[in-house]
C-alpha cells in the first residue's frame, strides 16, 4: 500500500494523460474525417493520414509518459540521440520513401487534384497525360490515354509542374 502512495503523482499524471490521449485521438480522427468528407476524400486516403497522426500522438505521448514517470534527462537524451543515429542511417538509405509519405499527406490536405481528374505531368523527358486513378501513401496511380498504367511517386508530383486538364467534378466525361 506504501507503494501506491509513494507513486500517487506519477498515477494522477498517468491518468490524466492517458484521458488527453484518448481525447486528442478522437478528436484528430473526427476532424480528419470531417475535412475529408468536405474535401471529397476517398476513405482509404483519409485512414492513412489519421494513422500517420495517431503514431505521431503515440509518440507525444510515449514521451511525456517517460517524463511523468521520472526518467532522468541525461538517460532520455542519451537514448533519443541513440535512436535518432539509427533512425537517420536508414532514413538517409531510404529519404524517398520518407519524402514520398510526407508529400501523400501534403496532396491529402492541399488536394490539388482528385481521383478521376485527367492531369498532364510537365516532364522534360517523359511528358504525359493522365487520369489519376488512385493515390496512396507513396504513390499515385494513373491511366495514360493509351490505357497504359503508370504509378508514379507523390514526391514527383510536388516537384514537377502539373495541369489539371479534366476535373472530375466539371467535366464527368473521361476518353476511354
Amino acid at each position: 500500500m506504501d507503494l501506491i502512495f509513494d507513486y500517487i503523482k506519477e498515477l494522477i499524471g498517468t491518468g490524466v494523460l492517458l484521458t488527453i490521449y484518448i481525447s486528442l485521438r478522437l478528436l484528430t480522427t473526427k476532424l480528419v474525417r470531417r475535412y475529408a468528407k468536405s474535401s471529397h476524400t476517398l476513405e482509404h486516403r483519409t485512414n492513412l493520414v489519421i494513422k500517420y497522426i495517431h503514431l505521431f500522438i503515440n509518440i507525444l505521448m510515449f514521451i511525456a509518459l517517460v517524463l511523468i514517470w521520472g526518467v532522468e534527462t541525461k538517460d532520455i537524451f542519451i537514448a533519443l540521440s541513440s535512436i535518432t543515429t539509427v533512425v537517420g542511417v536508414a532514413m538517409f538509405a531510404q529519404w524517398s520513401i520518407l519524402s514520398n509519405i510526407t508529400s501523400g499527406i501534403i496532396l491529402f490536405f492541399s488536394f490539388p487534384f482528385k481521383i478521376g481528374d485527367v492531369i498532364k505531368i510537365h516532364d522534360k523527358d517523359f511528358p504525359f497525360e493522365a487520369e489519376i486513378e488512385d493515390i496512396g501513401a507513396f504513390h499515385v496511380y494513373l491511366k495514360t490515354l493509351d490505357g497504359e498504367m503508370v504509378i508514379y511517386p507523390n514526391n514527383l508530383l510536388l516537384q514537377k509542374g502539373i495541369s489539371i486538364m479534366k476535373n472530375q467534378f466539371i467535366d464527368k466525361e473521361f476518353i476511354d
